[in-house]
C-alpha cells in the first residue's frame, strides 16, 4: 500500500507530488531529499534505495530524476522499487522523453496516469496497452531539437541504414505531423558487464547481465518473430562448438510464446505498445572482456609514489568506446596529485577529487585496439606507515560501447508473421554494452 508518490528534480523540486491516503507526515518530499543529499551512513556512497524515516522511503532515479514512494506498512522493497520504474516506463511511453521540461508541460497526463496506476494506495495496472482506454489527455511533444545530443550510444542501425537514437522519443500515443503514424519497432540488445582483474591485467571474475528491450510502435498489434543464435545454450555447457553462447539462466517477458524456441530459437510475441524487455539472460561462461586494465603503485620516496595505470581495449578498430572514466581511492594522506598522459593524447582528463581522496581519468574516445597510460605523482603530507596497497585501489572503469556485445548474442532477425501492406515497419536494431563493475586490483 503507496502512501505517497512524487518525482523530484536533481536541486529537490517537487515536479509532480500525490498523497493517495492523507496519513503521512507533511514536509515528506523535503525530508527525504535532505536525507538523501546529505547522506552519511556512507561517506563514499549514495543513500540506498529503501530507508526509514519516520515512513520507509524508496527510491530509483530515472533519467537524472528521483522517482519516491512512502508506506508504513511492511512491503516487499523489491515490489516497491519494481512499481516505481515501471512508472517512469509508462510515463516515458506517453510522454516520449523522460526529462524535467516534458514533466512539467504535460503535469496533467501525469497525474491522470498515476491516478489510473495507483487508487487510494493500491495498484491497479502499470500496463501501456491497457492505461490507454483509461486515459485520453494527449501529449505535448518536447522538440527533439531542444534536447541535449545523446551521443553516439543513442545510434540505431540495421545493415548501413541509421537512424538517430532521438527517432525513438515520441510518444505511444501521439501522431507523428500530419496525422500519421509511423510503424516502427526498435530492437536494444543491452548488456552490462563485471569484470574483476589481478594487477597484471588476468580476469578473475566475470559475469554479464543482458536484457532484449523492445519498444513498439506497430499498429494492428500484428504477430512477430525474433531470431536468436542458433548455437544457443541455456543452463548447459554441452558442447556445441567454438562460436556458441551459453547463457546460465533466462527469464520472458509474459507476452512471448516459446513454441519453437527449443527447435531454431525463435520467439514469437504480439508486442504491447511501450517499451518492455523480451528477455533477460546471465552469463557466467568465459568471454572476452572489451577493456584489459593493468595498475601499479609503487614508493618513490618516504612521502611519494607513483601509479601507472594502462588500460587497453580488446574489440575491433571500426568500433568505438565512449565516456570512458577511469577512476581510483587514493591514500588518505595524499595531499597532492601530478599527472603524466601519453603524448599526443586527445580528449583525456584528468582530475583529484580531494575531498574523498579519488583519482578520475577521462577518455572521451577509445577507438579498439588502442592502449593509454596514465602516470600519477602521489604526494602525501606524512610518511605512510604500513603497506600502501591497503589504501589505495581498486581501479574502476564506466564506459558505454554502442554496436558491440561481449556475449555474442545477437538477434538474426525480426519479422511481421503474416507480413501485408498494413504491416510494413521500419525495424531498428542495436547493441550497447555497459560496465556494471569493471575493478581491477592492485
Amino acid at each position: 500500500m503507496i502512501l505517497q508518490f512524487f518525482v523530484l528534480s536533481q536541486r529537490g523540486d517537487n515536479i509532480v507530488y500525490r498523497d493517495y491516503r492523507g496519513e503521512a507526515q507533511k514536509g515528506s518530499a523535503e525530508t527525504f531529499f535532505r536525507k538523501v543529499k546529505f547522506w552519511k551512513e556512507d561517506v563514499e556512497g549514495d543513500a540506498p534505495p529503501v530507508f526509514v524515516d519516520g515512513v520507509n522511503y524508496f527510491h530509483v532515479k530515472v533519467a537524472g530524476l528521483l522517482f519516491v514512494a512512502t508506506t508504513r506498512v511492511n512491503v516487499s522493497p523489491s515490489l516497491v522499487l519494481e512499481l516505481l520504474q515501471r512508472i517512469a516506463r509508462v510515463i516515458k511511453d506517453y510522454l516520449g522523453v523522460l526529462n524535467e521540461d516534458s514533466f512539467r508541460k504535460n503535469f496533467v497526463l501525469v497525474y491522470e496516469l498515476l491516478d489510473e496506476v495507483i487508487d487510494f494506495g493500491y495498484v491497479q495496472t502499470t500496463s501501456t496497452e491497457v492505461l490507454k482506454s483509461y486515459v485520453f489527455n494527449e501529449p505535448i511533444v518536447i522538440d527533439a531539437a531542444r534536447m541535449p545530443p545523446l551521443g553516439p550510444a543513442s545510434i540505431f542501425m540495421q545493415g548501413t541504414k541509421r537512424m538517430p537514437g532521438t527517432a525513438i522519443t515520441k510518444s505511444v500515443v501521439a501522431n507523428e505531423p500530419g496525422g500519421r503514424k509511423r510503424d516502427e519497432i526498435f530492437v536494444d540488445v543491452i548488456e552490462k558487464i563485471s569484470v574483476t582483474f589481478n594487477s597484471s591485467g588476468f580476469i578473475l571474475t566475470s559475469e554479464i547481465d543482458g536484457t532484449i528491450q523492445m519498444k513498439s510502435y506497430l499498429s494492428g498489434n500484428p504477430e512477430i518473430r525474433l531470431a536468436l543464435n542458433e548455437d544457443l545454450s541455456i543452463g548447459t555447457s554441452d558442447y556445441r562448438g567454438s562460436g556458441a553462447v551459453i547463457l546460465d539462466d533466462c527469464n520472458f517477458h509474459e507476452s512471448v510464446h516459446l513454441d519453437s524456441f527449443e527447435i531454431d530459437r525463435t520467439l514469437s510475441l504480439v508486442p504491447p505498445d511501450g517499451e518492455f524487455p523480451v528477455m533477460n539472460y546471465r552469463m557466467t561462461q568465459p568471454f572476452k572482456p572489451p577493456f584489459r586494465i593493468t595498475a601499479l603503485i609503487e614508493e618513490t620516496g618516504s612521502l611519494k609514489a607513483e601509479v601507472t595505470i594502462k588500460v587497453r581495449a580488446e574489440f575491433n578498430s571500426n568500433i568505438n568506446a565512449s565516456t570512458v572514466l577511469v577512476q581510483m581511492p587514493l591514500p588518505s594522506l595524499t595531499a597532492r596529485v601530478n599527472f603524466e598522459l601519453e603524448p599526443g593524447a586527445v580528449g583525456h582528463t584528468t582530475d583529484f577529487k580531494e575531498t574523498n581522496k579519488r583519482l578520475e581519468w577521462g577518455l572521451k574516445k577509445v577507438v579498439g585496439g588502442s592502449e593509454h597510460t596514465l602516470r600519477a605523482k602521489l604526494t602525501f603530507t606524512q610518511e605512510l606507515h604500513g603497506n600502501i596497497m591497503k589504501e589505495a585501489g581498486p581501479v574502476s572503469m564506466t564506459f558505454t560501447i554502442p554496436m558491440y556485445n561481449a556475449s555474442r548474442l545477437q538477434v538474426k532477425y525480426l519479422q511481421i508473421a503474416k507480413k501485408s501492406k498494413a504491416n510494413n515497419p521500419y525495424r531498428w536494431v542495436r547493441y550497447v554494452t555497459e560496465a556494471n563493475s569493471y575493478v581491477a586490483r592492485l
